[in-house]
């Protein structure tokens, strides 16, 4: 094809130069070399072209192909019956009985000279074009000829043209091309533009679509026009494909693997598999360990700083800098194989074992240069696809060590190969064992019965007592998540049974009084032996059985917060064995939570949980405490969008065969819900079927039950919500759980009972609730007792009790709480006539919640730290419900509020700049000589507008305004209507 000749005009030119020199009767010889596919045999039949035509001369034109190459004289025959009868008639006698086998050295002389003699007299009428295409495939004794020739070829009006494969370039070719003679031209890859100009040349698309498949063809052709024709023939319609199977056709993928499997030296079929199988793991691979790779040694380099993309297809340097052997400056295998089109058209073209032995050799080379596990493990992964088995320990490290890495970086299901296939190495039972935990830990989320059959057999690899107790805990804790706790005890008793060591029993029957905690029946016999052992326990486990009656205890209504913090605070000091660690810290951080100190709470879940998107660790029950406890304290302060951040690891890793963590998907529900997502938090709710909450009296299922009545209370769905309720009531009552710490169910059930017309009822569950509230004694467990107070009694004792609800709620981190009792009591007041406080009270409920759910504000932030601007239209739960109170209050929408300092009148800002210096209403009233009673409606007209409720949080805000704060500024306040 004519447009293969892009970039040829210098080896054109050359051939022009050699032929005008052989018409003066100066002979030449020419040898264009090349890799395949770069078009030699084109450029032969060019130049041949042009010298027949223009420059008069008569060609002898021959091919050699392989399937000769064993014939003596084959080639030499091909030659001369190109000749024609004029030039046979004029030749000597002889030369038109060439032998059939070699003759002995002093005939092949004779015979040498009768054919340069026939050649020499046909040249005398006119020069003559000797063109030989493929020289490689020519038979020895005609490659002596050749070479005999062209050591003559000085007198003669002869043109000796050749081609040659770059890639079967032999250490012992006799076809010896005399310097003194002529030349060799090495033919290099096309540019990147002759490339795009071949891409280019078949039917017009669009630009977009010329483009991808011009840039295509420069990187997965690397200059080879063959290729890239083999490629434009395979490519379909649409963008470009990634891997090999996208393609339409097999041309690009056969042109690879024929050259690899028929042309190829091996020399030139080694290196090239090693670099495509190198450049399919992470990391590369230098010149020289490379060669080692390819079992070629490091003597076959030179430069010691030789890169891939420097290799000829035979290993040679092709650098001009440096002296080569005759395939110098080749097509670069790296430069080919970087593309992964070309990397898997010349794996699918190797033996299995030839490749497992590649990738062995470069994981070891990898190893050696101490690169990153995850570089060494990468190419014995590919290995287990042809099941070669890690046979040696450096393997199995590596693949260890890769696996922890992978587990870092949140890349699950890479360990998860990764560890596979560690076990399948040969290994002591101790080590699979160590290697079955770990796996068993990440399969878990995602099957939950494949995890535990893996436990089971890392339990059953142990003999000895002390080796099943480092596993029984964490088949146990798998077993609980599934929603088994009965076989998770009856697994630590029988392991607890074979132990001698006191120590070790007391460290077990503590765990299994943690895991039973999801039982009804097994969690009230687990707290009687913590009673029993908190007063004999070794001073390292004593902690955790002390939290664990105490979490009982703050449940059964039988303590105070104040009560509970005196016991687990001390002993947040004190050592703790390590084997209860995460089990201590999930019992701490749930009473912390609990007593509303859920920062602390939370620190405690960070110091154990990985961050996202690592998953935590369910094989470990104090893990599993730590994610619920993680999860509702950030419920609990309003940050919704951080709950969903944190789990939806977890939870999109359950989908499937996975645990099915009730707990976790109430809480993400809940956040869901509140930022005005409904439809996914029923959906997410709906993966959970009732049976599984009927035959399991886990406390996790009382906490989907109670968010389950929530969303449906929020819907509208009184009756539906109120059965959720009960059934929540019912399920902790089993528990002996009657405080509102964890599911203020009998809150919920009076506010339906209350939407149902039914207050008697309601006012019974109330009181009940508030008295059980009231012996915790935090505020936020009150403020909601009060709530629901207040609506079942209804009349000025209700709006006492929702007064008395707001103003304790304001101490507590508790912004949901607030926002919804803000709205109940404005409703009560202007139910109750006095409309102008109502509505204040719904103004700052509306500003509680566009701050509380805007998308901008800080992760983690409660809704009174300093205000940050809305960026973008706020909508959710609590934004609806309170614009949807205003309206039914008779605000009107007639005025545009700003949010933040900015809204400040001069009198307001006045007033705020003298409270944050600490002064009372009464001292700023003296100072402005205004009344005490104005001040303090400045004041709560100031509180409202920056959204504050604490005197101690202005200073905060008004400092961010005055140093540019764009969350405080007036240039940065979203101006936003508002219902007044």
């Amino acid at each position: 094809m004519r447009n293969v000749l892009l970039e040829r005009d210098e080896a054109l030119a050359e051939a022009a130069r050699a032929a005008e020199a052989a018409r003066s009767g100066n002979g030449r010889w020419l040898l264009f070399r090349a890799t395949p596919g770069l078009g030699r045999t084109a450029l032969l039949e060019e130049a041949v072209r042009r010298e027949a035509t223009a420059g008069g001369m008569r060609v002898l034109h021959a091919r050699c192909s392989p399937e000769e190459s064993a014939f003596p004289f084959g080639l030499v025959r091909l030659i001369f019956a190109g000749a024609g009868a004029e030039a046979r008639t004029e030749a000597e006698a002889g030369t038109e009985d060439i032998p059939f086998a070699d003759p002995p050295a002093a005939e092949e002389q004779q015979v040498f000279h009768h054919l340069v003699a026939s050649l020499a007299r046909t040249a005398a009428r006119r020069p003559v074009l000797v063109a030989v295409d493929d020289l490689h495939d020519a038979d020895a004794v005609s490659r002596r000829w050749i070479g005999y020739l062209a050591r003559r070829l000085a007198g003669l009006p002869v043109l000796l043209l050749l081609t040659k494969c770059l890639t079967e370039y032999l250490e012992n070719d006799n076809t010896a091309l005399p310097g003194a003679t002529g030349t060799s031209v090495t033919l290099r890859p096309l540019g990147p533009g002759a490339v795009a100009r071949l891409a280019l040349a078949g039917p017009a698309r669009t630009r977009k679509q010329d483009a991808d498949r011009a840039e295509l063809c420069v990187r997965a052709c690397a200059g080879n026009p063959a290729l890239v024709h083999a490629l434009l023939a395979d490519l379909g319609e649409g963008p470009p494909p990634g891997r090999l199977s996208d393609l339409a056709g097999r041309r690009y993928r056969d042109v690879i693997g024929h050259w690899l499997r028929v042309r190829a030296t091996p020399r030139s079929r080694r290196l090239s598999l090693a670099v495509a199988v190198a450049g399919d793991g992470p990391a590369p691979l230098g010149g020289r360990p490379l060669h080692e790779a390819a079992a070629l040694g490091p003597a076959a380099l030179g430069p010691t700083d030789l890169r891939p993309a420097d290799l000829g297809p035979d290993g040679h340097d092709t650098r001009a800098d440096i002296p080569a052997d005759p395939p110098a400056n080749a097509l670069g295998l790296g430069r080919l194989f970087s593309h992964p089109l070309a990397r898997e058209a010349a794996l699918a073209a190797a033996e299995p074992a030839e490749l497992n032995a590649l990738r062995r050799r470069i994981a070891r080379l990898l190893d050696e240069q101490g690169a990153p596990a995850a570089h060494v493990a990468a190419h014995l992964l590919h290995m287990e696809l042809h099941t070669d088995r890690p046979g040696e320990e450096w393997m199995t490290q590596s693949l260890e060590d890769a696996a922890e890495d992978a587990v870092r970086d949140g890349r699950a299901d890479e360990a998860t190969a990764l560890l596979r296939h560690a076990l399948t190495a040969p290994l002591a039972p101790a080590r699979r064992a160590g290697l079955a935990l770990r796996l068993a830990a990440l399969e878990l989320p995602h099957s939950a019965d494949a995890g535990i059959r893996r436990l089971r057999a890392a339990l059953e690899l142990h003999a000895d007592g002390h080796e099943r107790a480092t596993v029984a805990p964490a088949l146990g804790a798998a077993l609980v998540a599934r929603g088994r706790t009965d076989t998770a005890m009856h697994v630590m008793r029988q392991v607890g049974s074979a132990v001698e060591d006191d120590e070790l029993v007391r460290v077990l029957q503590t765990t299994a009084a943690l895991m039973a905690s999801h039982d009804a029946i097994a969690w009230r016999n687990a707290v009687a032996r913590m009673r029993e052992l908190a007063a004999t326990a070794p001073a390292t486990v004593e902690p955790l059985a002390c939290g664990l009656v105490t979490e009982y205890e703050a449940g059964a209504g039988g303590l105070s917060a104040a009560e509970a913090m005196t016991r687990v605070l001390p002993r947040l000091k004190a050592p703790v064995d390590p084997r209860l660690r995460t089990g201590w810290l999930g019992s701490a951080a749930t009473l912390l939570q609990w007593a509303d100190r859920l920062d602390e709470a939370r620190a405690l879940a960070d110091e154990c949980l990985p961050a996202p998107p690592a998953l935590p660790d369910l094989t470990d029950i104090g893990q599993q405490c730590l994610i619920s406890v993680r999860a509702e304290a950030a419920l609990w302060v309003g940050d919704f969008r951080r709950v969903i951040a944190e789990n939806a690891p977890l939870l999109d890793a359950r989908t499937g065969q996975g645990l099915r963590m009730p707990h976790l998907v109430s809480m993400v529900a809940l956040a869901h819900h509140e930022l005005g997502h409904p439809a996914h938090a029923r959906r997410l709710v709906a993966t959970l079927d009732e049976a599984s909450a009927s035959a399991d009296s886990s406390w996790e299922w009382n906490e989907l039950r109670h968010a389950r009545a929530r969303m449906r209370m929020a819907e509208g769905n009184l009756q539906a919500a109120l059965d959720d309720y009960l059934s929540c009531g019912r399920g902790q009552s089993a528990r002996d759980f009657v405080s509102p710490v964890a599911t203020p169910w009998r809150s919920g059930a009076a506010l339906a009972l209350v939407g149902l017309g039914q207050p008697v009822r309601a006012l019974d569950l109330a009181e009940e609730e508030l008295r059980h509230a009231r012996t915790w004694g935090t505020p936020r467990t009150v403020g909601r007792a009060l709530r629901a107070h207040g609506a079942a009694v209804g009349g000025r004792r209700g709006l006492d009790s929702l007064r008395e609800a707001v103003a304790v709620l304001r101490q507590a981190p508790a912004p949901v709480d607030l926002i919804e009792t803000l709205l109940d009591l404005g409703q009560a007041r202007i139910g109750a006539g006095n409309g102008r406080k109502g509505r204040d009270d719904l103004h700052e409920a509306h500003t509680l919640a566009l701050r509380l759910l805007a998308p901008d504000s800080t992760p983690g932030s409660a809704p009174d730290s300093v205000p940050v601007s809305v960026s973008a239209p706020v909508t959710g739960r609590l934004v609806r419900a309170a614009e949807d109170a205003l309206r039914t209050g008779g605000a009107r929408r007639t005025r545009r509020v700003a949010m933040g300092s900015a809204a400040l009148t001069v009198a307001e800002r006045r007033i705020v700049e003298l409270a944050a210096t600490g002064r009372t209403n009464a001292e700023i009233g003296a100072a402005l000589h205004l009344a005490r009673r104005t001040v303090e409606t400045h004041l709560t007209n100031a509180y409202r507008k920056l959204g504050v409720t604490r005197r101690t949080q202005l200073a905060s805000c008004l400092g961010a305004a005055s140093t540019g704060n764009p969350s405080a500024s007036p240039s940065a306040a979203r101006d936003m209507t508002a219902l007044t």
